[in-house]
């Protein structure tokens, strides 16, 4: 026959906790820096909405690209996706709405529809809102005029012609107009293991 350990305020008191249903509470876990690295990582992967094949084939781009860091470069290269672009220009509250909008025809670079999202804008690009677009007023309302009426300023490296719905691309993005918290160097560093 088994015996049972008779249960008093005598056990151990992680067993008391178990045994009234309390959490037992954990010392936080120091991150190790390849955990800090992926963070940063799968960070900047959601800011800008990619997956993972997206986000190392603009790596590697940024890598192969001569002058400027690897991290720069691949920011530069983020910032100029025609998704991005589009949120940074005002004509879109979201760049998942950005997405949409460029998926479904409705922006035009250089007069010439363009319907993928990882497009890359080059200087002097004009981004513009297809006409027939412009014509659909329950649209505007809720997804573009909601947005240009804020008072958030376009980045430096575009410039926003309001009343036509378009902006144009003055240069490509430097590192200093990307005002978002992220260490690019921790992103290098876990790619070039």
């Amino acid at each position: 026959m088994e015996r049972r350990k008779p249960t008093t305020a005598q056990n151990d008191p992680s067993d008391l906790k178990k045994q009234t249903g309390e959490k037992q509470t954990k010392r936080p876990r120091k991150v190790s820096e390849y955990g800090k690295q992926l963070a940063e990582k799968q960070k900047v992967k959601e800011m800008y909405g990619l997956r993972e094949r997206q986000f190392r084939k603009f790596f590697a781009q940024a890598v192969r690209k001569q002058e400027g860091g690897p991290g720069e470069n691949l920011l530069s290269l983020l910032e100029r996706r025609l998704d991005n672009t589009l949120y940074r220009l005002k004509l879109a509250v979201t760049r998942e709405q950005a997405r949409q909008i460029i998926v479904h025809g409705h922006v035009l670079v250089n007069a010439h529809r363009v319907a993928s999202p990882s497009y890359l804008v080059s200087v002097n690009d004009v981004v513009s809102i297809n006409p027939k677009v412009l014509e659909m007023k329950a649209f505007m309302e809720q997804a573009i005029e909601k947005r240009l009426k804020m008072g958030i300023k376009v980045p430096d490296w575009l410039e926003l012609h309001k009343s036509e719905h378009k902006g144009t691309v003055l240069r490509e993005p430097v590192r200093t107009d990307i005002q978002a918290a992220i260490e690019e160097n921790l992103i290098v560093e876990l790619y070039s293991k």
